[in-house]
């Protein structure tokens, strides 16, 4: 029997009339590009079964559906409905529907706020009768202790709590906070002010952990009152807390750690008669990868949809090999440069 042709980079760079280099970038998820090209890149490779060598490495993930017969159904519980929430369920959906299993969402309803209640809509529901479940961020941290402990497969999209003994697959914050850092830094600045709750979630504390460290290997010290980290964008007093620190810092360049924090921001700064990045520049951490406020922002890529389809990966290992060690996965994506920073003079 013939072996089959492997699909190799030039396939995809012939078919799309671009170069290697460019289909290289756009599947490591490194700038250079429009984000529709980096999607076309991306359908492409998958439409004609291209598999990089870490994936031919990985081949074990091909091979978990196999081990299971019938048709599986999973449950993505949440909290409340947001397009951040969609791009996870995506990732989720294209994955498990390729493999001919389903996913549907159950959103929690107002009476489950403490393990009673939790108890009590187990009960009324089917819930246990899927075959895994996932449960993604921003759920309260004592719901999602009780969620782990439910008796069946389990894949946490967030950062895990400690000795928590569950799989677990997020977008690394850390690491693009660290290449925000950077790209401010090639670009001379080292008076960057951090605006972003620092204590709400777990990847919220990471990123201002990640922020401090990085700012201390450039040799900047970071003194906490001198930033934002109270985020209440649409509390009385945000705003003049806001211009006050950008006032007393004397800063250069703001990085936004918390998109929701984004549009009241760039809100201010017009109001107060300031543009960016004439006067200030800017970076934002953005969850849905094209941010509607400002479409050409410098941002890290974060990979919310991909998280989603490793979940689901690690979702059908984890069934059909209950006895593995279990995983946390993070997946750092590239940093889009955008044209919110600028180059500060040399002094």
């Amino acid at each position: 029997m013939r072996k089959k042709k492997l699909v190799t980079l030039q396939d995809i760079a012939d078919e799309l009339k671009l170069t290697i280099h460019t289909v290289s970038k756009a599947l490591r998820g490194l700038p250079g590009m429009s984000e529709a090209t980096r999607e076309e890149v991306i359908e492409t490779a998958r439409r004609l079964g291209y598999r990089t060598k870490e994936q031919g490495l990985r081949g074990w993930y091909e091979k978990s559906p196999k081990l299971m017969t019938g048709r599986k159904r999973f449950t993505l519980l949440l909290n409340k409905d947001t397009p951040f929430f969609q791009l996870q369920l995506a990732g989720l959906q294209e994955r498990l529907h390729e493999y001919g299993h389903s996913i549907t969402v159950s959103f929690f309803p107002s009476f489950v706020k403490d393990r009673q209640g939790l108890e009590r809509w187990v009960e009324q529901t089917d819930l246990l009768y899927n075959d895994g479940l996932f449960i993604p961020p921003t759920i309260h941290p004592e719901l999602e202790a009780m969620l782990l402990s439910l008796p069946l497969p389990k894949v946490l999209i967030n950062y895990p709590p400690p000795l928590a003994e569950v799989d677990s697959v997020i977008w690394d914050v850390e690491h693009a906070i660290r290449l925000s850092v950077r790209h401010f830094a090639v670009n001379g600045h080292r008076k960057i002010l951090y605006i972003g709750n620092t204590h709400e979630h777990r990847g919220f504390q990471l990123r201002w952990t990640a922020f401090q460290s990085a700012m201390q290997e450039l040799g900047c010290t970071v003194d906490p009152g001198d930033h934002l980290t109270e985020s209440k964008p649409f509390h009385s007093g945000w705003d003049e807390e806001l211009y006050a620190k950008l006032l007393h810092t004397g800063c250069t360049a703001i990085l936004c750690a918390i998109d929701m924090d984004l549009y009241p921001l760039l809100y201010l700064l017009q109001t107060r008669g300031h543009t960016v990045p004439a006067d200030y520049s800017l970076i934002g951490l953005e969850n849905l990868g094209q941010p509607d406020v400002y479409p050409s922002l410098a941002r890290p890529a974060l990979l919310v949809k991909e998280a989603g389809c490793r979940a689901a990966e690690r979702m059908l290992r984890r069934i059909a090999d209950p006895a593995e060690p279990f995983e946390h996965i993070r997946l750092a994506g590239g940093f889009i440069a955008g044209d919110s920073v600028s180059l500060l003079p040399r002094s």
